[in-house]
Order: structure tokens, then sequence, then C-alpha cells
């Protein structure tokens, strides 16, 4: 599977969001991990998800904080493999522009020029994209592996959990935490039974928890919000059943979380 470029968009105006999401989802080839309008909260999605781009917005007036700080909170994660980081901006003070530069900025793109759109913002990042992801991998090859198994398994974890609770699972529903389970062993390649071996864990059957797992799905789709899951199951779903199988579902997570990972 080819590698999708992933991004975190930290922007507040509703309209320009709406724009760079409705344009981003109808592509093959980016993937959109997150949104935000808030600086605090757009470190907290860095931290969890590594991003190969961010498009940041410098000043967050509808939000909280600015994008100084997520350069400044960028800074401070130490993170080997650094996103490429794109501001977008009304902001023309030139003193503005050198500083995040300083702070590790790789490109500024002012609103107010002629030519500028949400479109060509993507349009930008598709030209870059070998060249982002090439030096992605090409820091991987160099750099001795630093974090700690746990804690990159700690990571994955919490945006498995980030990606059931915006589908609208339950954390309360029995199958929330046997899904979370078959989409992390898929991610470690785990080749057994995948029934079998969540059963022997919490000493249940095979066949409750594949009932436990396809009811928690079947809720979801049936309780949640349609442009929720629209915005966040981007898979394919058999017209004829309306809701995914328990292998469509599980895979379509996993398989995305190995190409990020």
């Amino acid at each position: 599977m080819a590698k999708k470029l992933s991004i975190i968009l930290v922007e507040d105006d509703p309209d320009e969001c709406k724009e760079l999401v409705d344009y981003i989802e109808g592509l093959d080839d980016i993937s959109l991990l997150g949104v935000t309008n808030s600086s605090t909260e757009a470190i907290k999605y860095i931290k969890d998800y590594i991003p190969d781009v961010i498009i940041l917005d410098l000043e967050l007036q509808r939000g909280s904080g600015n994008g100084l700080n997520v350069l400044m909170g960028l800074r401070q994660l130490d993170l080997n493999n650094k996103p490429y980081v794109l501001i977008t901006t009304n902001n023309s003070s030139q003193i503005t522009h050198d500083s995040a530069r300083q702070l590790g900025a790789d490109f500024i793109m002012t609103k107010y020029q002629s030519d500028y759109s949400p479109k060509s913002v993507v349009e930008f990042l598709k030209i870059m994209e070998s060249s982002i992801l090439g030096r992605k991998q090409a820091l991987l090859d160099n750099t001795p592996a630093s974090e700690p198994p746990e804690m990159k398994a700690k990571r994955i974890v919490r945006r498995i959990n980030t990606e059931l609770n915006q589908i609208g699972i339950s954390p309360k529903a029995v199958g929330y935490q046997y899904l979370a389970d078959a989409i992390l062993l898929v991610v470690n390649q785990c080749k057994r039974n995948l029934y079998n071996e969540i059963g022997k864990r919490y000493g249940k059957t095979e066949a409750s928890v594949e009932r436990a797992m396809q009811n928690a799905i079947n809720k979801a789709w049936k309780t949640a919000d349609i442009e929720d899951l629209l915005k966040y199951y981007t898979a394919r779903i058999n017209p004829e059943k309306g809701v995914p199988t328990i292998t469509e579902f599980v895979y379509h997570y996993a398989n995305m979380l190995k190409n990020e990972y």
C-alpha cells in the first residue's frame, strides 16, 4: 500500500476548515488525522499521531493560543521525525514571519495573496509530497530507534481509542475493548484467530466476542451522527449490509495505522 501523506490541520476559520477538509477527503493519497483551533490540542495531536505535515494558522483568534505556541511546543517535543510545517496566515508582519521560521516553520503561505485558496495549500503539499516523505524515510533510516516499544504501543492504543470515539462507539460497550484489541493484534501482525485470542484474554467464548464486536459496530451505525461516520470512517461499505463487517472494520483501521506508523 502506498504511503499516504498524513496531515493535522490547525485553523480557526470554519469556512477555511470546511474547504480544506472537503478537498482533502476527496483525495486518495492524503490522510487528515485531526482538525483543531487550539494550540494545546494541536500539540496533543502531534504527540499522539506524529503527522507528516502540519497546516498551521498563526492567529487562532476564534480558538485558543496561536501558531507560535504550536511551534514552540513542537520544538519541546524533540521528535526525531519532525513534521513539515506549512504556515497559512493573514498576518503580514515580517518580524512575526521571521520568528515563525526561527521556531521551525518550513514554508509560509499568506492568505492575502491573489492566488491563495485552501485548494492551493493542498496542491502545494502534493508537489512537496515526495520530498517530505523522502526526508522522513531518510531520518528513519539514519536515526537509531529512540522511542521505547512500550511508549509506541501506548501511542497507538490512544490513536485507536480516538478513532473509535470519533465514530460513536461507546467505551461502555462490551465490544469496544474487543475491537480495540483486535485492531492492535492485526497491527502487530497477529496471524491467530482474533476471536479466540481475545476470548482467552477475557474468559469469553469466541461466539460472544464476535457478537459483542458486531453489536458495537451496528449500534454506532444506528445511533451516531451520519456526518461523523462519513467523515471518520472512509472505507467502502457494502450498500446491501449498510454497516462494516468486523473483518472490514478491524483491517481498515489496522492497515491505516500500519501505513502511518
